[in-house]
């Protein structure tokens, strides 16, 4: 009977009003949540054969209820360096804090997240949830892991107290030598230099180096040659000894023409413009390469005017320090800051990728889990491929907004009402037919 489908129908539209209402109401009740997608509601027409010619059957309307996931609010800045956010496509992996040591992680994704590390140093979210990634060797770079599974990912746990020690392992020194102090009647006083250093376990020592003019020998106005001898201050014993003869010519006056090994002192490399002293013996045995040449970058020994100048002299390696504090680089890489100025990397967070974002399945938290309607995921490097870059000091806002929730507010309200207006109608309808029989 056309009465009771039009019956049915109101029913059907209440039914679905309702449905979208409660979209409308989630979306704004989360306009303020970081990381939020949005709800979107459809409605799809059902159309029932009439059972004779002339009649007609309402079928009334469905409902259909999307999360869309691949929308992206707006980053906004914060004060936690590790407050992170992805530039566009893409999700942080993260897992259950509360499963760890118990058996592989289940991985699961989100857009933002706000992470501080809690007493055993691992990066936790205020949900209890911790920050996935691949751990990187001690030189700072990362193996390369699986990219379609996740066993390659690990809880980033950066200790509070977490010291390191860098030995040192190249000095590249930047001098000027006195031409002066090569030349006929010349005092010849030596140049001492001392070069600190760090050992495999961060304790400082100290190289010294002697740079010795020689006399010239009659009837020559200048030797433009230097001795250099580099001793191990702790020992005294000589590491290295050689003699630098520099270019007295024009166009390549002051440049180091030569560099001649005295003794057993280890060979020196041409091409590097370098040598290798070994200090101490055995397993603890430290090599340290000496940089003295390459003058094209400045970097070298030269021998002009009158004045010894140290220009430059740098060294890698540093003491045992403490953490100050962590970054999240665009790529992905969480560096940990020391208060000896050395920076290490210590992991890299992947951006995780799946072909239909839209199909994952959505839990609380702003968390999502691959589907069999996502299809599988990838782990990108954050700013490769399709997805975007990692944005510490930052959070994703969400993608509600609230002037277009509350006109679709209204829009369902009148709905709604119509809806049960044809209720309420069909009701007196069938009311009316009922009262024939009186």
């Amino acid at each position: 009977m056309s009465i009771s489908s039009a019956l049915n129908a109101g029913v059907a539209g209440l039914n679905a009003n309702g449905v979208r209402l409660a979209s409308i109401s989630d979306n704004i009740a989360n306009s303020s949540t970081f990381g939020y997608k949005r709800v979107r509601t459809d409605f799809a027409s059902l159309v029932m054969p009439g059972s004779s010619p002339g009649s007609y059957s309402a079928g009334g309307v469905r409902s259909s209820v999307l999360r869309l996931i691949d929308e992206r609010g707006p980053l906004v800045t914060t004060d936690n360096a590790t407050d992170i956010a992805i530039g566009g496509r893409g999700f942080i992996p993260v897992a259950e804090a509360a499963r760890i040591g118990q058996g592989p992680l289940q991985m699961m994704l989100t857009t933002t997240g706000s992470f501080f590390p809690d007493a055993d140093g691992v990066m936790r979210s205020e949900q209890g949830l911790v920050l996935l990634g691949w751990p990187a060797d001690r030189d700072g770079s990362i193996p390369g892991f699986p990219r379609d599974t996740s066993l390659g990912l690990e809880p980033v746990r950066i200790p509070r107290t977490q010291g390191t020690a860098d030995p040192t392992t190249q000095i590249q020194l930047g001098l000027n030598l006195p031409a002066t102090a090569t030349r006929a009647g010349a005092a010849a006083d030596p140049i001492v230099l001392s070069l600190e250093f760090f050992d495999n376990v961060g304790v400082a020592g100290t190289l010294e180096a002697t740079l010795t003019p020689t006399p010239p020998v009659a009837p020559a106005l200048a030797s433009n040659t230097w001795t250099m001898e580099v001793v191990d201050s702790a020992t005294g014993d000589v590491l290295g000894e050689y003699t630098l003869l520099f270019s007295g010519t024009p166009g390549d006056g002051g440049r180091l023409e030569t560099v001649t090994p005295v003794g057993a002192s280890p060979a020196y490399d041409a091409a590097t413009g370098t040598f290798a002293l070994t200090i101490g013996a055995g397993p603890n045995a430290q090599e340290i390469s000496i940089g003295i040449g390459d003058n094209d970058t400045g970097r070298g020994l030269t021998q002009l005017s009158d004045r010894f100048a140290p220009i430059a002299i740098t060294k890698d390696g540093a003491p045992v320090g403490s953490l100050l504090s962590v970054q999240v680089d665009p790529t992905g890489r969480i560096d940990a800051v020391y208060d000896t100025g050395i920076i290490r990397t210590v992991y890299r967070v992947p951006v995780v990728d799946v072909p239909n974002p839209n199909g994952l399945d959505a839990l609380s938290n702003q968390l999502f889990r691959v589907s069999r309607d996502s299809g599988p995921f990838f782990l990108w490097d954050a700013g490769s491929g399709p997805v975007g870059s990692l944005a510490g000091f930052a959070r994703e806002q969400s993608t509600t907004d609230v002037a277009t929730e509350l006109t679709n507010l209204i829009q369902t309200q009148r709905a709604y009402s119509s809806n049960a207006k044809v209720v309420q109608t069909t009701d007196e309808m069938m009311q009316e037919t009922t009262n024939l029989k009186r």
